[in-house]
C-alpha cells in the first residue's frame, strides 16, 4: 500500500490571513508562506511544511471552518511562559496522559489550537 509522509501544508479560511500569521510567527514560531515558490518554508523537525490562512471568503477547499491543528512542542512550559507573555491564556490539561502533556490556546481569530509535549 502506498502511504503518504507526512503533513504538506495546513490550510484554513482568516478573517485577515496577513495579521493571522503574524500572530503565529511571533507567537509560535511558524514562517509566513513566502511570496516567491524558490524561497525556502517553514520546516518542521519531520520536513518541509505550508502554513497558510486563506481569506475567509476562498472556494479552495469547500464551505466550512471546522478544525483544530495539534503542533508538538519540546518544553511546554517554555512555550505556555512565551504564549503568557505575549498576552495570551493558555488552558492546561489536567494531567499527563501515557503519550505525553496537553494545553490548549485560541489564537485571535477563536481558531483552537493544542499544543501536545510527546513522551
Amino acid at each position: 500500500m502506498e502511504k503518504v509522509t507526512g503533513v504538506g501544508g495546513i490550510f484554513f479560511r482568516a478573517k485577515d490571513p496577513t495579521n493571522l500569521a503574524k500572530w503565529y510567527r511571533e507567537n509560535l514560531g511558524i514562517d509566513e508562506v513566502p511570496q516567491e515558490y524558490n524561497a525556502p518554508v517553514w520546516e518542521t523537525s519531520a520536513g518541509a511544511c505550508v502554513f497558510a490562512p486563506f481569506s475567509e471568503d476562498t472556494q479552495y477547499f469547500g464551505d466550512g471552518k471546522v478544525f483544530m491543528v495539534n503542533f508538538r512542542v519540546t518544553d511546554m512550559d517554555r512555550m505556555i511562559a512565551q504564549l503568557e507573555a505575549n498576552g495570551n491564556t493558555v488552558e492546561r490539561a489536567p494531567e499527563a496522559y501515557p503519550n505525553g502533556i496537553f494545553a490548549w490556546v485560541h489564537d485571535p481569530e477563536g481558531n483552537k489550537i493544542e499544543l501536545w509535549e510527546p513522551k
